[in-house]
């Protein structure tokens, strides 16, 4: 079994792979770029982790729901639809 990383690892281990892939380029923007990215990962595996309850991942996440809600926009993060059945109601439990 392997031993587990640290969050700090993973990201040093993400960075490594992101410049690799600029083949020497210069990076610009990199404190937004990650900041961004890893926002937008950190919200959309709250809330999946969460079953899209809105006001339980907020409170994971510490913040306001409005916040949430605000940040779920910018990032075009959206609950799954509903499978509806061919004639447009809920499939029933």
């Amino acid at each position: 079994m392997s031993t587990p990383h640290s969050l700090h690892q993973s990201v040093q281990s993400v960075l490594e792979h992101y410049f690799a892939t600029l083949d020497g380029e210069i990076p610009s923007n990199l404190h937004a770029i990650m900041t961004q990215e890893m926002e937008r990962g950190l919200l959309d595996f709250v809330m999946r982790r969460t079953g899209h309850n809105q006001s339980m991942s907020a409170r994971w996440l510490g913040i306001n729901r409005n916040t949430l809600n605000k940040k779920l926009k910018q990032y075009g993060i959206t609950p799954p639809l509903l499978e509806t059945s061919s004639s447009g109601e809920a499939p029933h439990a």
